[in-house]
């Protein structure tokens, strides 16, 4: 298995500042590198919408963004991981889904993603770099 795929959730991932004091989220910089990598990235949300410009700062971290709010389905519905993984033009099993809340992984792995739960920004850089094989930070 060749995983190509890195998606994210953004409230208590993507916003997790972690122990150290930054510039920014060190997740946001792991999103940078999985792409430098030829890694393809989503935002899986449950936000309502609408989502960040594509073109912004924060919206070119991302080939595609998908808001649960924007397609009509939320996680953890099987549904919502495959939409993504079709966007990103990848097998839902190609993909590594990261999100803070269980239950949402629960439904990536369902669907057939690798899950990560995050807990912390150092064990889920760990996790995402063993599964990737690659430094991501």
């Amino acid at each position: 298995m060749q995983l190509a795929g890195l998606v994210v959730d953004y409230g208590g991932v993507l916003t997790d500042w972690g122990p150290e004091p930054g510039d920014e989220p060190p997740l946001l910089d792991v999103l940078r590198q999985a792409r430098k990598h030829g890694l393809r990235t989503a935002l899986l949300s449950n936000a309502d919408g609408p989502g960040p410009a594509p073109d912004s700062a924060f919206g070119m971290l991302f080939d595609v963004m998908v808001l649960s709010g924007e397609v009509g389905v939320a996680k953890p519905d099987e549904r919502i991981y495959q939409l993504v993984a079709d966007k990103l033009g990848l097998a839902t099993a190609d993909c590594v889904f990261v999100d803070d809340l269980a239950g949402n992984v629960r439904g990536a792995v369902a669907a057939g993603m690798v899950g990560v739960h995050h807990t912390s920004v150092s064990a889920t850089i760990t996790e995402l770099e063993a599964l990737f094989e690659t430094k991501l930070a």
